[in-house]
């Protein structure tokens, strides 16, 4: 199942609560950046986030024969862009821990009042 279609069953099914989306994904990337080593076919993406973190992505091929400059650059992109997800995913839980946290002691203090 790829990305899209486990969003759009995602969407199907109504799970509303607070989650990292693909848009979300996108959107936290500031900037890509590509080096492809001299001599070799290894490709290094590096994804610059909005508050300038950085993830890497590689690609390379057995077989030099079978390099090709572009569909390099998109599986190491990918690659890196995949990393994003754990990232946003720890992000997210520890925003929704800190909010229950929050709400618990706003409970904690009007009750002692």
């Amino acid at each position: 199942m790829n990305e899209q279609e486990v969003e759009n069953e995602i969407i199907r099914k109504n799970l509303n609560a607070p989650r990292v989306t693909p848009q979300l994904l996108d959107d936290t990337i500031k900037k890509d950046h590509y080096h492809t080593f001299m001599g070799t076919a290894l490709t290094v993406c590096v994804l610059e986030l909005q508050n300038g973190f950085t993830v890497t992505g590689e690609s390379a091929c057995a077989s030099p024969e079978n390099f090709n400059k572009e569909l390099g650059r998109k599986i190491a992109y990918d690659n890196a862009r995949e990393k994003i997800w754990a990232l946003e995913g720890y992000l997210l839980r520890q925003r929704l821990f800190d909010n229950t946290k929050s709400n618990a002691k706003s409970y904690e203090s009007e009750r002692n009042k």
